[in-house]
């Protein structure tokens, strides 16, 4: 078993092409489609293993989709632990408009799990055994229960795992009621988890306080897009600005984050080194085309533009 363990209950096959122009109401020749697996912690596992480490991922599939979902991942040689299910996985589909390099991203329902189903899901983390970190991230199915992230945080405690949750309303407050060892929130995710309608950077520091207070997490990691992310701990409080960068696709560039982040922990550098490292994957990731995630190669030269600028 890998030291990094990824969950995803809302898994999908993203599809992605090109267009010249997007005009309605004509017929529009592509370019020949890409299939890629995703999801939030698929992506968190693909993008470590890119990033040359490896982490096994639990995730449920069913139907033609999630066969071909299966060979997609098994392809990347990514450990899996596959719960199956009765419906077929949802296709999201992403395309790129040429003349202005827009992105149209089209998103579909997912799976919807029995309760018999995402308790195994559950399950499959109760066997868990030498793991370090827990990363559960993405949406939620219909089906699958709003506390399934405060429920995985029990069994995280039980078994001293890190979990690291990065999801969005009422998921992510019951993880925060819970109590986890991280959360990544963005600043919409963060204003609503604390009440409020937004927040502006200027006011993050104040909000990360109140959020460590609470004990709703001991790290506090705050994606701000293109201008970085901060981090806070009980006695932290870092900031890493973004290099500037051709922007390509934004797709998985917050799962390339947490990819980063989470590799560099459990290699047992530090925080300001998770970071940077963090920030410096994230960017990556907006380099390439598609859904790509981010490579090695541009994340490390990224890291040492990042550690250059201290």
């Amino acid at each position: 078993m890998s030291h990094i363990v990824t969950i995803t209950f809302n898994p999908c096959i993203d599809k992605s092409a090109a267009v010249s122009q997007l005009i309605p109401e004509k017929k529009l020749s592509c370019t020949e489609p890409r299939f890629e697996p995703g999801g939030g912690g698929i992506n968190v596992a693909r993008a470590i293993k890119k990033l040359g480490g490896g982490a096994t991922a639990i995730y449920p599939s069913g139907g033609y989709t999630g066969k071909f979902f299966n060979e997609l991942l098994a392809k990347e040689n990514i450990p899996a632990i596959i719960i199956e299910i009765e419906n077929s996985l949802r296709e999201n589909v992403i395309v790129i408009e040429e003349s202005s390099n827009r992105q149209f991203r089209f998103g579909f329902p997912g799976a919807k799990l029995t309760e018999q189903e995402w308790q195994q899901c559950i399950d499959a983390i109760d066997k868990i055994n030498n793991a370090e970190f827990l990363v559960a991230s993405g949406s939620l199915p219909g089906g699958v229960p709003d506390d399934i992230f405060a429920r995985l945080a029990t069994i995280a405690k039980k078994k001293n795992l890190k979990l690291v949750v990065d999801t969005s309303k009422a998921a992510l407050r019951h993880a925060a009621n819970e109590g986890v060892f991280m959360l990544k929130p963005n600043l919409n995710e963060l204003s609503s988890l604390l009440g409020r309608k937004e927040l502006g950077i200027e006011e993050v520091a104040t909000a990360a306080k109140q959020i460590i207070e609470k004990r709703y997490c001991e790290v506090l990691l705050v994606s701000l897009g293109e201008k970085g992310a901060m981090l806070f701990t009980q006695h932290d409080q870092l900031k890493v600005s973004a290099p500037k960068v051709e922007k390509r696709s934004t797709v998985g560039a917050g799962d390339s984050m947490v990819a980063g982040f989470v590799l560099t922990l459990s290699q047992g550098k530090n925080f300001e080194n998770a970071l940077r490292y963090g920030v410096a994957c994230g960017t990556a990731a907006t380099m390439q085309p598609g859904t790509e995630l981010c490579n090695k190669k541009d994340a490390d030269a990224l890291y040492q533009i990042i550690a250059s600028e201290k």
